[in-house]
């Protein structure tokens, strides 16, 4: 089977296809067919080798996000059969209720191979029924992306009819965030640079559009059109560069679910006694469990929600996939098809 394979961590340029033997299922395990891939600002730090000693930096099989067919199933599988429609999980082996230190090294994609390849066996608990209205492409995007979202707004978020929701920029995740938060009858406000992608966004349903780049204290902004004592969460994907405006944005007693740090990882400018003062809540989200993926999954079936997808490239024109992630042009999620849609 083929599979792309990082021979070394250098970039897009050392992006290959191999051959790999056919995997076969073992106890508990299923052989998928994956279909399509996607990528998250995560798979461009580990394509330069970002992780260190914490990433397989030679001959690895990138990307944490799959969703295909049941090709096969492995002894003592129950809940999945031949021609199921799936899609992974993050993390291959975090059920339910709080992670642990085990939970948090099941991912793929960094130390151990991922879905970029034709077939993938994969453990019974780190799979899901694929919501019967996605394409591959769609469902593969919720791996990552999507329940890290559902978990800022819902699964840890806890968001409520009314509530004001922040959300920085127009990539996977805060598009994500921006659906589930209108799902759940909330106010959403959504940041760019880019007043195109503003009104994207506002097609998509965002009540209010704010350029940082023409308004660089955008933190003001944001608390006033939240109303009262402003916004009641932000999803925090910027770091160094965002947090601060962030901080001036929410509201007392309010949070910041803290997912990225696209524009760096130090705290530096974060007033601590501006924290402890107004009882911010910081929450870290890191992505989710499989229950969480199961209700996710299951909303999204009911409400009918599809993902944004800004562009799916075919398997060899992997690289180039990479690259359109990290010029930051997308609008939505960047997918790969593998061996379907």
């Amino acid at each position: 089977m083929r599979a792309m394979v990082f021979e070394t961590a250098a970039g897009p340029d050392a992006l290959k296809v191999a051959d790999r033997p056919m995997p076969e299922p073992g106890h508990g395990e299923v052989l998928v067919r994956i279909g399509a891939t996607s990528l998250n600002y995560r798979d461009l730090l580990i394509s330069k080798g970002g992780y260190r000693k914490r990433q397989k930096q030679t001959d690895l099989v990138p990307l944490s996000d799959g969703a295909g067919t049941v090709e096969a199933v492995g002894p003592g599988v129950t809940g999945f059969k031949p021609s199921d429609r799936v899609t992974a999980c993050f993390f291959l082996d975090w059920p339910a209720g709080t992670a642990t230190e085990h939970a948090m090294e099941s991912d793929t994609g960094r130390a151990v191979d991922g879905m970029l390849q034709e077939y993938r066996v994969i453990p019974v608990t780190g799979l899901v029924h694929t919501p019967a209205n996605l394409t591959d492409a769609e469902a593969a995007s919720l791996t990552c992306a999507g329940l890290t979202a559902w978990s800022a707004i819902v699964r840890l978020g806890r968001a409520e009819p009314g509530d004001a929701i922040l959300t920085q920029g127009t990539g996977g995740v805060s598009l994500f965030a921006l659906q589930f938060a209108k799902m759940n009858g909330c106010r959403v406000a959504i940041t760019s640079s880019s007043d195109e992608k503003l009104d994207r966004a506002k097609a998509l349903g965002a009540d209010h559009g704010i350029n940082y780049a023409a308004t660089p204290e955008w933190g003001q902004p944001a608390h006033d059109w939240a109303g009262g004592d402003g916004v009641d969460n932000v999803v925090e994907l910027g770091g160094t560069e965002t947090m601060k405006q962030s901080l001036i944005a929410v509201r007392p007693g309010g949070t910041l679910s803290l997912i990225g740090v696209l524009s760096g990882a130090t705290t530096g400018n974060v007033l601590l006694p501006f924290i402890i003062s107004r009882d911010v809540r910081l929450q870290g989200v890191t992505v989710g469990p499989k229950d969480a993926m199961q209700q996710m999954c299951k909303a999204i079936e009911v409400a009918g929600m599809k993902p944004v997808i800004d562009k799916v490239f075919p398997f060899e024109d992997a690289a180039d996939a990479y690259r359109h992630l990290a010029s930051g042009q997308h609008f939505g999620k960047v997918c790969i098809s593998v061996s379907g849609d």
